[in-house]
């Protein structure tokens, strides 16, 4: 962390509850949180708004702070020329977005973090900005303080200008957020879609190393979410994706054994710095950890490779052990740095390690990880790397699988034992309704998949701990920390949460959960769509007048809500019967058409709603007494099926059931309903006739 020792200083930002912010609250530097008052200043004083986005894992975001903010100089221009206002960027994702892309209208770039933008103190356009800038000149950059004393220079002196160049940037913003129709091939929902954003991924993949991109690169999960879909829609058809199966899972598998993942503790990192997945950048993010823990899940249960399962459990466990506060809710991060090192919590001497284990776990330890080799990390240290497989240190050493398997669990038992008594990463605690709602279903899925009531329970104490703490009057909230619950929910809050409900839901049924989902949805589309255009706001009506109302359909860190709510919708519209739920994904797909036309694996989470357009998705809703209700279910759930939805609902449960499900009746000891589309089998009564049907669901062409 980067927050000063030093009391001395005492600003706005105190009495936060973000600990990015208060993070900063002893800086010298005048900072005021985004709200009316520092508006209200700037306004007054006639001082442009340097705005500062950050958040609290960010290993440059603490570098600035150190060199800049904390320094009693700067901080003196600063205060003199601006009204300063810090930004978490995790608390506030809409203001976020939208000065993100007024940064890469401005200056023709991407931006990041932390952002800084100066905007003018009535309209708050930006009219300069960046991201990171040195205190002193450096990395062709500026330095902060010049920077400062030109842009307070150009707006003194060139108003007009400024003016201008606002207005120029509202309408690029306008453009930007309007779906284009030029060189649109077709304004119908077609398989293509689909096909061309199998052929994308395909061309950007790494064919040696796995993922999407060169250095630094980053997991993009939804690649492939898209590989596993694509493949099992062609698995029975004349030519099944084999291929865009094995990208993905080659892709699996050298994240597994990369440095992204931490094979002490479990869990991974938000990015490699190099193509190779061997640094991460260390921080750990819960909305990484989420779909990373969903993808191997379900990666598993498709290709049943062990590793898989390894990194889901072990992932889940790090979730639950670290991530999870007493009170339910899963904190938000954990810091690349301790003791103002980034890394240092992670990396080892092949000394220190040997210091802790036996030469007979030491061996097939430095073997796989490459404690025999140079150092791999700033020139001294040694940061885990899996340069081979389990079974190839089996071959190497000449003994069985299961032995070396003992070995290396027990040699990676007693690192993290070690390493527990090092000083710890910072934690982000405050508690995000979106992110939250992602682990729930992750763990959902893990639950269900490995058959672990632990996770599984996690889950509802997350689900819990929402409804009660960050449900109120009938809205949600999106953050909480220190017993405080604030700020208007986003699109995002919503639709992550509406999904990890449907998830948790085909685990076990609980009426409670099932009409709490029925509550958000109404105000999903209440205070979120767009009804005249199609798609969903990022923010909702009553949500405060920012410079513009954004509709994001992209995926970027996280999937796009917009895809997540068109495909949660779809499939409620089918399992309950209701035209308002399916009008409203369609209208979202038809507004995206354009964008998913020009960048079709851009939008992979949209093109989950495309898919059950197509292909409308299987339903099976089983009735059934509290002895056979688990067996049928396990029957409906054990292969990777992702076009089938199953819900076990017990026999004495009659209430707040609508649409199909209410007209699925219970009919002895166990019955089973199989629904496609907009039409239902006859009631199945008997455990061989259901697994017959499924056989002959797994064998059909879709």
């Amino acid at each position: 962390m980067s927050a000063m020792s030093d009391t001395s200083h005492t600003n706005a930002l105190v009495h936060e509850t973000s600990p990015y912010l208060r993070q900063h609250a002893n800086n010298p530097v005048h900072w005021h949180p985004w709200g009316e008052e520092a508006l209200r200043l700037a306004r007054e004083q006639d001082k442009p708004i340097l705005l500062s986005v950050g958040y609290s894992a960010c290993h440059w975001c603490h570098v600035m702070a150190h060199e800049s903010f904390e320094d009693t100089t700067t901080a003196q221009v600063m205060n003199e020329l601006f009204i300063n206002i810090k930004v978490d960027r995790e608390e506030r994702p809409d203001l976020d977005k939208i000065y993100q892309m007024a940064h890469q209208i401005l200056t023709r770039r991407a931006g990041g973090w932390p952002l800084t933008m100066f905007l003018t103190p009535d309209t708050h356009y930006p009219f300069f900005g960046g991201t990171y800038f040195p205190k002193e000149p450096r990395f062709n950059l500026p330095a902060f303080k010049d920077i400062l004393y030109r842009v307070a220079e150009f707006y003194r002196q060139n108003r007009a200008t400024i003016t201008e160049q606002c207005q120029q940037l509202a309408q690029a913003i306008d453009y930007h957020e309007t779906p284009r129709t030029e060189g649109l091939t077709t304004n119908t929902i077609s398989p293509e879609l689909l096909n061309t954003a199998r052929q994308q991924i395909e061309q950007s993949f790494d064919n040696e190393w796995g993922g999407f991109s060169k250095a630094p690169k980053f997991p993009h999960l939804t690649n492939i979410e898209r590989l596993f879909h694509h493949y099992h829609i062609t698995a029975h058809q004349e030519n099944p994706d084999e291929d865009g199966l094995q990208i993905a899972l080659h892709t699996l598998t050298r994240m597994a054994l990369g440095g992204i993942y931490d094979h002490v503790g479990g869990g991974f990192c938000r990015y490699s710095v190099d193509e190779y997945w061997m640094i991460p950048h260390f921080e750990k993010m819960l909305y990484d950890n989420a779909p990373f823990l969903t993808t191997y899940s379900e990666a598993w249960q498709l290709a049943k490779i062990p590793l898989y399962k390894q990194v889901a459990l072990t992932t889940a466990d790090w979730v639950l052990r670290e991530m999870q506060s007493p009170e339910g809710g899963f904190y938000s991060t954990l810091d690349a740095d301790s003791e103002g090192e980034e890394g240092k919590f992670y990396v080892w001497t092949p000394e220190e390690v040997k210091g802790l284990l036996s030469p007979e776990l030491y061996t097939p330890l430095a073997y796989q990880f490459g404690l025999n080799r140079p150092a791999n990390f700033e020139e001294h240290y040694w940061h885990l790397f899996g340069w081979h497989d389990r079974e190839a240190v089996a071959e190497k050493f000449n003994l069985p699988l299961d032995e070396i398997n003992a070995r290396l669990d027990k040699a990676l038992a007693l690192l993290f034992q070690a390493r527990e008594q090092r000083i710890h990463p910072g934690r982000d605690e405050k508690i995000l309704t979106a992110w939250n709602g992602m682990m729930i279903k992750a763990l959902a899925v893990a639950g269900r998949i490995f058959g672990r009531t632990d996770y599984i329970h996690a889950a509802e104490q997350s689900l819990n701990f929402i409804r009660n703490t960050l449900w109120k009057n009938g809205r949600l909230l999106a953050t909480y920390k220190d017993g405080k619950a604030h700020l208007n929910a986003y699109l995002d809050d919503y639709a992550f949460l509406i999904e990890g409900i449907f998830t948790l839901l085909q685990c076990r049924w609980n009426n409670s959960d099932y009409s709490f989902m029925l509550e958000l949805i109404e105000v999903l589309l209440a205070e979120f769509e767009d009804k005249e255009k199609g798609g969903f706001f990022f923010t909702g009506k009553h949500h405060e007048n920012l410079i513009a109302r954004l509709k994001p359909l992209m995926d970027e860190a996280l999937p796009s809500g917009n895809g997540v709510a068109a495909t949660v919708l779809g499939r409620l519209g089918h399992l309950l019967g209701n035209d308002e739920y399916l009008r409203a994904a369609a209208r979202t797909i038809d507004i995206a058409l354009p964008a998913m036309e020009q960048l079709a694996y851009a939008h992979n989470s949209l093109l989950l709603a495309v898919e059950d357009y197509l292909f409308p998705p299987q339903l099976i809703i089983i009735r059934a007494d509290a002895k056979h209700l688990p067996i049928w279910q396990a029957a409906c759930q054990q292969d990777y099926a992702p076009q089938r939805l199953c819900f076990a609902i017990p026999n004495h449960t009659n209430d707040s059931l609508t649409g199909v499900l209410a007209n699925c009746h219970p009919q002895g000891e166990a019955v089973a309903y199989i629904c496609q589309g907009y039409q239902c089998s006859a009631p199945i009564r008997s455990l061989p006739a259901l697994e017959k049907a499924l056989l002959a669901d797994n064998e059909r062409v879709m």
